[in-house]
């Protein structure tokens, strides 16, 4: 019987002249010390976070920072953390380029009065989608992302905000509204469920209109009902200027309203201010505007010892 063919033997696989993996090296000495420098501020932060721990601080988030993806996740990083060590953070955004870009794109013209936007029948609805849909979505899916849990809602939610129409006593803005009464019951319940709130500025009229309200104004709002420890104004510019150009790092209310009198703050400045000096009064420890394109802004102003920006006490 033939017998059936051998089978050569398989080679034996050539040996790896791979060298052994070397012992991982130590960091370099710089680089330790960097990370013993970041151990340092935290240690540093520590009595601040017990400052304002199961504190709020209302937080008003807009300008062109909303527009940056990279600034959008800073900020809902900065939001997580402030969370994280106990604060009660409530987020209030803008979002001006964002409905100038969409009003241009369907040929509705806009115009601005002392800094508010003039909100006729035609753009009103165009406001709200702006605010309450896109807008308001992206920042709670990004605070998602960094780790927290956030509710979007807008002044109607919960009966939120009631709205009443704005008067500066010379123009008719439209459907610009200001607050007539803020009703903190659905903020509350977010807040001990530990939820982060984060606020569109469009709420219903006593007349059943709907009303595009300034972020500004509604920040300072809020912050006033929760007797909130800090009102931070994020903004594009690092604060208010004197008459040189130079900031101003601390103002008492009754400074903050001589320099509006005297001309120093305008424009667009002039709603901040005035939110700022609101909100102390009625019931806010401090106000501070500051540049919401600085990376991560809020930690630097609630945990450093000398913070930015610039700050509005009663005193």
């Amino acid at each position: 019987m033939t017998k059936p063919p051998i089978k050569p033997m398989a080679k034996s696989p050539a040996k790896s002249k791979t060298k052994p993996l070397a012992k991982p090296q130590a960091k370099p000495r710089q680089d330790l010390k960097a990370w013993l420098a970041k151990t340092g501020v935290l240690v540093e932060s520590l009595p601040y976070m017990r400052l304002y721990s199961g504190h709020a601080v209302v937080v008003k988030f807009g300008g062109h920072a909303m527009g940056d993806k990279t600034q959008i996740a800073s900020f809902a990083e900065d939001i997580v953390l402030l969370h994280q060590v106990g604060i009660k953070p409530v987020v209030v955004h803008g979002g001006g380029p964002q409905i100038e870009a969409m009003l241009k794109r369907l040929n509705i013209n806009s115009a601005f009065i002392d800094g508010l936007r003039v909100t006729d029948e035609a753009s009103m609805p165009i406001v709200e989608m702006v605010l309450s849909g896109a807008i308001n979505k992206s920042l709670v899916a990004a605070i998602g992302t960094a780790g927290g849990k956030a509710v979007g809602i807008s002044g109607k939610d919960g009966n939120l905000i009631t709205a009443k129409q704005f008067a500066n006593g010379k123009d008719n803005l439209g459907y610009v509204g200001e607050v007539a009464h803020i009703d903190l019951s659905v903020i509350n319940a977010l807040t001990h469920a530990g939820l982060i709130p984060v606020i569109a500025p469009v709420a219903s009229g006593t007349d059943g209109a709907s009303y595009n309200i300034n972020a500004d104004m509604v920040s300072g709002a809020v912050a006033a009902s929760m007797h909130a420890k800090r009102l931070l104004l994020l903004t594009d510019v690092a604060g208010i200027m004197d008459k040189h150009g130079k900031l101003i790092t601390h103002l008492r209310v009754a400074d903050a309203k001589a320099r509006i009198a005297d001309g120093t703050i305008t424009g667009g400045m002039l709603p901040k201010v005035k939110t700022g000096i609101d909100a102390v009064q009625g019931g806010c420890e401090a106000a501070v505007i500051l540049n919401g394109q600085e990376a991560h802004a809020p930690l630097v102003e609630l945990f450093t010892e000398h913070g930015i920006g610039t700050l509005i006490t009663s005193e």
